[in-house]
């Protein structure tokens, strides 16, 4: 039907095409529509035409192929996001915002956590896909403040992270010089609501070095540039980047594509934004100041051949800069500490050792804050579920720009560790897209033509297997005893892997070959290609090692970020810590089983030339990339198998309506409801497959009418123009049902709003008469007004006496509020006095009247306020029983123990002092040596000092009585307070400065005089009166004050 239709109607063609753009009909979007599929030189002269048309992305089916323009591109508009937003992926024209759309449609239908893969060698475009791609999802996901503040904080997040982590090197002026998985997360509206950084393997080397026309990272010279003069001179630095070691060995300090001064300003927003503080900023600028110092400290021999520091001016910058001390950081660049058996041995360097220090430093703090800069990065990205914190409520979108192979003219350890990288990534896609589909099929008991591709997992045992791997073998000789070197390590590694087919030495090649390898050399075939690595620093660079003295030095630093990096634990920490390959294999092993979890997409990344040109195509290097991306293997894969493959239970969930047998619930085996319903489609026997439990689509249906229409969407345009009428049947319907769901929802929304006038109305009229009389115009105010404040007062009520705090009242309910409040206080006061115990009550009686009496007059009142008084300090058993047989009579309510001084020689002599119902005893053993009644007690004196000496005035008139007492107790504010209570004199105490006069007898004084001193003393003074030094301590009695 549609062949016969295209071929009697030039009308409908005519119409299709003019449809079309001329950037449409430019060579395929889809490689799987490619008639030729098998022919590499058919794949890349599609890729050609399309690159010349600036059409620079083209599917494998789902696969995205990305080839870089090097220049500016009108197709990442508002409009372009919108024409991609919520599109079905097919429906429109390749690009990245269609992977990114459908990743998240899949994310917020599915609930299934995604994961989006870019793939490339360096300048290929990767990390500027991963921009746009968070560029689409801030525009059109849902937003809300909060929504916004994470947004700006995860676009905000890729300047700061390209300004420590990237640089310019020979292929790329961008170039990430470490690798990045970032993860999205969305909440249950589709909203980006936080995200999580993870880093790997910063090339820490090039801070120290940089290959020729290559330069260090961005933020040195964006510093340089754009900072203000204030801030350096602050820091101690000048703006010409030819003043520092360590940026000028590449010698292009300055690039044309560049603009470092503009990048700093981003920079320094993007800080702000992040949620950095001022006092960090200052710290984190200080620290990448200090590397620039570093590599500009200078070292000479002295007479001994040690290395000595020469350019003092720079310590100085390093001392302030990283707050350490000037002296330890000078010892610390020229001298290492070795522990032997227990003891620390101090060894001076020579240059060359000391070179190494100082470099090993700038590496190591460096790398050390940009892993402090990605985790403060994490801490204001990081989603808080403020309904459900303990639940996982948020799916994830994973985003991974990780480095691209690289084969240089020198490789080294950094090349090695990326390029095992991407092998690592390869062997995923493998499992995932070619090994995992092929499987599929079997499992399903589909028919199926396997297509032959290389698995590299051979390869990646050869770097990580356990004990026979490269990176075991690196371990193995970097922690043996001995003299091991790179050389040493290169000979282990021919005798473990000597017979590997990927494997290569200058020993264990044939004559031919060995003339392109150097003796310090191994070569690897990688799936990409043959890699020749230099062996030279591959211990070094694997130890990672920093000296003790440097380590101690910086945990020392009063600079917070330099102090959080570097850790006292490792000073103590007996453990040898893992190797940089070590760690970056267990880093990569957590990534893969990261990856695994998620539903993955790709976007694979080409490189158009080296020479970073605009409109040029060099087909020898896109060759090479196409490889080994293996692009080829996945358009054989695609095109041998089926385009779209769904279980059985979601293609019935999904589709069932479409038929009357299947909808609504189709009561037998899944398998029997997706036959009844492909068989009402009208689909034909050889245009999908039924497996044990999926259905697959055949992509040759799409293929057949090529003949007509070119591509899929010709193909799909014709076919909805052959139903024209039923279309516009649909549509209408369509538009009725939307316009009278409009039409009622529209009328909500209007009395919604109409209310909200008629409420907004009352609220604004009774504010204008809240002051007048209740009435009809403020009575709504007037009650919702009460409401709010006894609703908040609710909230907010006072929970014990203590608490004062209570709502400020309108003024029409201050009355009320004031009644309340009493009423509040009230009720609290009951309730606390009802719980009180007896015992409790009369503790705190006593603690009432010895503070009336003591509070502000003596000094050693405060030490007594948290101290209980005792209801006795002497038990019946400590009294002698004569004592209490004279007693029998009279109940002793108190007894502690005294000295009594005596009144002639004050000559102390130990005592009981006990209280009863109306006497007071002074007792010694077995006899009673005087007996005040309370009648006769004329009243009690103390001095104000922290003493312990008080006087109980006694009438004379008695002959028995023998004249006043003084006595000490060391429980002073106690006793005073139980005797003023027992005797009525609690306003008979007298608390008196400088002296105290007593009566000694019949019309005979003495004199106490109380003075302060370092220590106590009691003694009699030259002048006849009895001298009380006391120890008085300010500290001390403002402590128990705060108590």
């Amino acid at each position: 039907v549609v062949y016969q239709a295209a071929a009697g109607s030039d009308g409908i063609r005519l119409t299709m095409e003019s449809a079309l753009t001329a950037r449409d009909r430019v060579g395929v979007q889809d490689f799987v529509l490619l008639e030729n599929f098998t022919s590499e030189a058919a794949f890349i002269e599609n890729l050609r035409k399309r690159f010349k048309e600036n059409l620079i992305y083209t599917y494998i089916g789902s696969v995205l192929v990305s080839v870089n323009p090097y220049k500016e591109l009108e197709i990442y508009s508002k409009q372009h996001m919108e024409r991609y937003r919520g599109v079905s992926f097919y429906e429109v024209s390749p690009h990245l915002y269609a992977i990114a759309d459908n990743s998240y449609r899949s994310l917020r239908m599915e609930r299934k956590d995604q994961c989006i893969l870019i793939s490339g060698e360096s300048g290929a475009g990767k990390t500027e896909a991963t921009k746009k791609i968070l560029q689409y999802y801030a525009v059109t996901c849902p937003a809300s403040e909060q929504v916004e503040t994470v947004k700006d904080r995860l676009l905000q997040s890729n300047p700061v992270l390209e300004a420590f982590g990237n640089a310019k090197t020979l292929r790329n002026d961008n170039s990430s010089r470490f690798g990045k998985y970032m993860d999205v997360q969305f909440d249950y509206k589709g909203a980006p609501v936080g995200g999580h950084i993870l880093n790997y393997l910063l090339e820490k080397s090039r801070v120290v070095h940089q290959n020729h026309g290559e330069r260090n990272f961005h933020i040195f010279y964006q510093l340089l540039e754009g900072a203000e003069d204030e801030l350096l001179r602050r820091l101690g630095l000048e703006k010409n980047p030819q003043q520092y070691h360590y940026l000028v060995k590449g010698q292009c300090a300055r690039v044309s594509s560049i603009s470092d001064k503009n990048d700093w300003k981003i920079v320094r927003k993007a800080l702000s934004v992040i949620n950095f503080t001022d006092n960090e900023v200052e710290d984190l600028l200080s620290i990448v100041a200090s590397v620039l110092h570093l590599g500009n400290v200078q070292f000479a021999d002295d007479e001994q051949g040690n290395a000595q520091v020469t350019t003092e001016n720079q310590i100085k910058y390093l001392a302030r800069l990283l707050g350490v001390g000037g002296s330890l950081l000078r010892e610390a660049l020229t001298h290492k500490t070795i522990i032997a058996k227990g003891e620390e041995l101090v060894s001076p360097l020579n240059l060359e050792q000391a070179a190494y220090a100082r470099d090993a430093l700038a590496k190591a703090v460096y790398g050390r804050t940009f892993s402090w800069l990605v985790n403060k990065i994490n801490k204001s990205l990081a989603y808080k579920d403020a309904e459900c914190p303990g639940r996982r409520s948020a799916t994830v979108l994973g985003l991974l720009d990780i480095y691209g192979f690289e084969v240089f003219q020198h490789n080294s350890f950094e090349q090695f560790c990326i390029n095992y990288c991407n092998e690592k990534l390869q062997q995923l896609f493998i499992e995932l897209t070619l090994k995992s589909e092929q499987e599929e099929y079997e499992s399903e008991g589909i028919a199926w033509e396997p297509v032959q591709y290389f698995n590299n997992k051979i390869i990646c045992d050869l770097v990580e297997e356990k004990f026979k791997g490269i990176i075991s073998i690196l371990d193995e000789e970097c922690l043996r005893p001995g003299d091991a070197t790179d050389m040493t390590f290169l000979e282990k590694l021919e005798e473990t892997v000597k017979n590997h087919p990927h494997f290569l030495t200058h020993k264990l090649a044939d004559q031919k070959t060995r003339k392109s390898l150097d003796r310090e050399q191994f070569r690897l075939l990688h799936y990409a290609g043959e890699v020749t690595y230099s062996v030279t620093g591959f211990l070094d660079k694997n130890n990672d090692l920093l000296f003790r003295n440097l380590k101690e030095t910086m945990c020392n630093s009063e600079n917070p970020i330099i102090n959080h990096c570097f850790e006292r634990s490792e000073l103590t920490d007996k453990r040898r810590p893992e190797t940089a390959a070590t760690q970056f294999k267990n880093s990569l092993s957590k990534l893969m089983e990261i990856l695994m979890s998620k539903e993955p997409s790709y976007i694979r990344c080409i490189k158009p030339n080296d020479a970073k040109q605009a409109a040029r195509f060099d087909e020898v290097l896109i060759r090479h990339q196409v490889k080994y991306l293996g692009l080829m293997e996945n358009l054989r894969v695609r095109r041998a198998g089926f385009a779209y493959r769904r279980k059985y239970e979601i293609f019935l969930q999904r589709y069932k309506s479409l038929c009357s047998e299947t909808w609504p619930m189709w009561e037998g085996r899944q398998h029997d409801g997706v036959a009844v319903l492909v068989k009402h489609l009208g689909y034909k026997p050889e245009e999908y497959k039924m497996g044990r439990s999926v259905i697959s689509f055949f992509p040759n249906l799409w293929l057949s009418h090529l003949g007509v229409c070119g591509n899929v969407l010709d193909y799909m345009k014709l076919k909805s123009f052959l139903q024209y009428d039923t279309f516009w049947f649909l549509l209408s319907s369509a538009i009725t049902i939307q316009s009278w769901w409009r039409g009622t929802q529209g009328r909500r929304k209007a009395a919604k709003k109409k209310r909200a006038v008629e409420t907004i109305r009352r609220f604004i009229k009774g504010f204008i008469y809240r002051n007048y009389p209740r009435c009809s115009e403020n009575e709504y105010f007037l009650d919702y007004i009460r409401y709010s404040f006894l609703m908040n007062l609710k909230r907010n009520v006072p929970k014990n006496v203590l608490d004062k705090s209570w709502p400020t009242p309108p003024p029409s309910l201050c009355e009320v509020s004031q009644l309340l409040r009493q009423l509040c206080m009230q009720n609290m006061v009951w309730s606390y006095c009802k719980r009180i115990s007896p015992e409790w009550k009369q503790q705190l009686d006593q603690k009432v009247v010895a503070s009336e009496i003591f509070k502000d007059k003596k000094d050693n009142y405060p030490q007594s306020v948290p101290r209980l008084f005792i209801n006795t300090r002497l038990g019946t058993e400590e009294i002698n029983p004569k004592v209490l047989q004279i007693l029998k009579n009279e109940t002793i309510k108190y007894a502690v123990p005294v000295v009594k001084y005596d009144r002639k020689g004050y000559k102390p002599r130990a005592r009981h002092l006990l209280l009863t119902q109306s006497t007071i005893f002074v007792v010694e053993e077995a006899k009673i040596k005087q007996r005040i009644d309370y009648a006769n007690l004329t009243g009690i004196s103390v001095s104000s000092l922290s003493d312990s000496v008080f006087v109980l005035h006694v009438r004379c008139e008695d002959n028995k009585q023998k004249g006043d007492v003084v006595l000490q107790s060391d429980h002073v504010i106690e006793t005073l307070t139980k005797i003023a209570m027992s005797a009525d004199k609690v306003n008979n105490v007298n608390i008196s400065q400088g002296s105290i006069k007593f009566t000694i007898g019949q019309g005979k004084e003495g004199i106490i005089d109380f003075t302060s001193g370092s220590e106590l003393l009691i003694a009699k003074a030259k002048n006849g009166h009895l001298a009380v030094v006391s120890v008085f301590s300010v500290r001390g009695c403002r402590a128990w004050e705060g108590k």
